[in-house]
């Protein structure tokens, strides 16, 4: 192609994004680019900062000024919030649930398509909620990842049980269905499917056959 190979791979929370994503990143040697990431850290940096997330003009001002950079390779991405790994601390409940309500303000969502935008040009594999549909339309190729209810909380609870001992497949699985309701139903870069993506059912399949029939369209694709 005459221009650098954009992936765009969007999905609930369980789906296998973050996974296949880097997958396929790897195998395709381009960036990786967990958009979600940046979102947490934007969500570290408003909770270090103690604002009230109902502030949304202060929340967008803090986005807009925050240096958020994503270093490494994929299988080692490291999330830097102002010149520190933030890593490990994006990953926490809290984190989580602040990203979810401060990801829905519009201003905070431009300053973060921006800055995706700039980074993805040089070719790229992304992953979050509105790659597809809003932060490159013009992907090369376009996944919509999904899973059923039980399992993407089975495989969530997993991701999580090493954080939070205390937590149960039954509350893991409210919690999603909230996030999933959130991101669904905001105004601003809803998650929906892009007319032209291809969906992918990963309920009963391993993250290799997935990514097999993954490679194997990308391959279609530029051929």
């Amino acid at each position: 192609m005459p221009h650098p190979l954009i992936i765009a791979i969007d999905g609930p929370s369980g789906s296998g994004k973050s996974t296949l994503g880097r997958l396929l990143a790897r195998a395709l040697n381009l960036l990786y680019i967990d958009t979600g990431s940046m979102y947490r850290a934007v969500a570290l940096a408003v909770m270090q900062s103690k604002l009230d997330p109902t502030d949304k003009d202060a929340v967008v001002s803090l986005a807009e000024r925050s240096d958020i950079d994503l270093v490494g390779e994929p299988d080692s991405l490291r999330v830097m919030l102002n010149g520190h790994d933030v890593t490990e601390q994006i990953r926490s409940e809290d984190v989580t649930d602040m990203s979810s309500i401060i990801s829905t303000i519009p201003g905070v969502r431009r300053a973060m398509v921006a800055r995706q935008r700039e980074m993805g040009r040089r070719g790229a594999v992304l992953n979050g909620r509105d790659i597809g549909t809003v932060v490159f339309p013009e992907a090369d190729v376009k996944f919509f990842l999904t899973a059923s209810s039980d399992e993407r909380a089975r495989r969530r609870f997993r991701e999580e049980r090493g954080q939070n001992y205390a937590a149960s497949i039954a509350q893991t699985l409210a919690e999603m269905t909230e996030r999933d309701r959130r991101d669904s139903t905001r105004t601003d870069s809803p998650l929906k499917v892009a007319d032209d993506a291809i969906v992918i059912d990963s309920t009963g399949l391993s993250i290799q056959e997935v990514f097999h029939e993954m490679m194997d369209l990308v391959q279609k694709a530029v051929r």
